[in-house]
């Protein structure tokens, strides 16, 4: 098994590497997350510590750092990452999970499939921003994820009223389906997660 995955990209307006290693977590796991985003990085720690993944962020933006970017570029290149580690380790490729804190109640499920798809809803008001982050960009670091990895994202807020423990309660259950997803099932070592089997494409031109 293959614990470890790097993957670097680079555009006109950002560079960012993200290593991910799957196994107990570092002791000092939280300084290897590194953007300009303090609550960002707070949630990626909850996607570390509920999937069992070492997740290292390197990220520069030399001419600007806009909020939108960062969660963008980051999320897809770790997107990218764990659909490298699924391919190259054939772990289960499927999970779901409830996360809560207090009051508030997330349900998330993933699957990966060669198929990108983030459906989000949200029984609850939780407000246009929390923490200095624009709500819209916490979903959009989803979305990019699962553009990223090729997966299939559902992320349902079932109950809540704090805007901070609404949003840990969605990547605390992002993480935990995810750590499923990542597991080994000795009983299906080599399969794809669903039976249409590897996705092949041909492409020709003249």
């Amino acid at each position: 098994m293959k614990n470890k995955v790097k993957v670097t990209r680079r555009t006109s307006e950002s560079y960012v590497r993200v290593e991910i290693e799957k196994g107990e977590l570092k002791a000092d796991y939280r300084k290897h997350i590194r953007t300009p985003l303090p609550f960002l990085n707070h949630m990626i720690e909850h996607i570390a510590w509920r999937a069992g993944l070492n997740i290292d962020i390197e990220l520069e933006m030399p001419d600007f750092s806009l909020i939108h970017l960062v969660c963008e570029d980051v999320s897809m290149t770790l997107g990218r990452a764990v659909g490298e580690f699924v391919k190259q380790n054939r772990p289960s490729g499927y999970g779901f999970s409830v996360g809560i804190i207090d009051e508030a109640k997330t349900s998330a499920a993933i699957s990966f499939e060669d198929r990108s798809l983030l459906d989000f809803t949200s029984a609850v008001e939780y407000g246009e921003s929390v923490e200095g982050m624009p709500s819209e960009e916490l979903i959009t670091f989803l979305d990019g994820f699962a553009q990223g990895a090729r997966c299939t994202l559902h992320i349902d807020i079932e109950k809540g009223k704090n805007g901070h423990h609404i949003w840990e309660a969605v990547y605390r259950a992002f993480g935990i389906a995810l750590g499923c997803a990542l597991s080994v099932d000795p009983n299906r070592i080599g399969k794809t997660s669903g039976v249409a089997g590897e996705v092949v494409y041909e492409t020709e031109s003249e």
